[in-house]
């Protein structure tokens, strides 16, 4: 095949990928996994149901796909909380990011937490273990700054779990986020400022008063 055509068919290729993606991803984050029809993916990405095929070997593939690349996301915003960084700075930048991300994509926050309530059975074990390999090594680094008296001597796990909770309340719940702040939808400066509460919050809690960056 000519060069040309080639690129030309990667860049086909990869349009057609991310356009199920975003189909796949706003049906999975309403009706669920099991809800969830190849057909009616094809129908609302205006492909035939053989395309979607082509790219994608199951629906099981398809809803993997979106996981990891959620999960990745979650990842970036982890690698903020390392040991050789400030503490304080390390926190915030992780509130911060996390907040931006779950901006970014609400239906991808929306379909994991309701994997999650329904039990986690199309999770992959795979996925799992990394979640908890990637809290495990967080854990050590909170670890090592409260040793080092950096951080207050609170339970790791929990303080991963509250940050982890807070910050996707606001595209798992959003009509109640709405109820509470008295809108009809959550506005991008609604997550500036529920970044600046939370960090706040938590780094008047965790940050001794005596650190530079308290």
């Amino acid at each position: 095949m000519p060069r040309a055509a080639l690129k030309l068919d990667e860049k086909i290729r990869a349009r057609n990928i991310r356009l199920i993606l975003d189909v796949a991803t706003d049906v999975f984050s309403r009706k669920g996994f099991e809800g969830t029809r190849i057909a009616e993916i094809a129908e609302l990405a205006e492909l035939p149901k053989a395309n979607i095929y082509y790219y994608f070997s199951s629906k099981e593939e398809i809803y993997s796909e979106i996981i990891a690349s959620l999960i990745a996301g979650w990842d970036d915003a982890l690698a903020n909380i390392r040991a050789e960084r400030d503490p304080a700075e390390a926190l915030r930048d992780y509130i911060i990011a996390k907040l931006d991300y779950t901006a970014r994509h609400p239906r991808e926050s929306r379909l994991f937490a309701s994997e999650i309530i329904q039990g986690a059975r199309f999770l992959s074990r795979k996925d799992r273990q990394h979640m908890q390999a990637a809290t495990d090594e967080r854990v050590a680094v909170l670890e090592e700054w409260i040793s080092e008296g950096r951080m207050a001597a609170i339970n790791p796990r929990h303080l991963l779990i509250m940050l982890w909770a807070t910050t996707q309340f606001y595209s798992d719940f959003s009509p109640l986020a709405c109820d509470a702040l008295g809108q009809n939808k959550l506005k991008r400066r609604d997550f500036t400022t529920a970044a600046e509460t939370i960090v706040q919050t938590v780094l008047g809690g965790v940050i001794p008063a005596h650190s530079p960056s308290a």
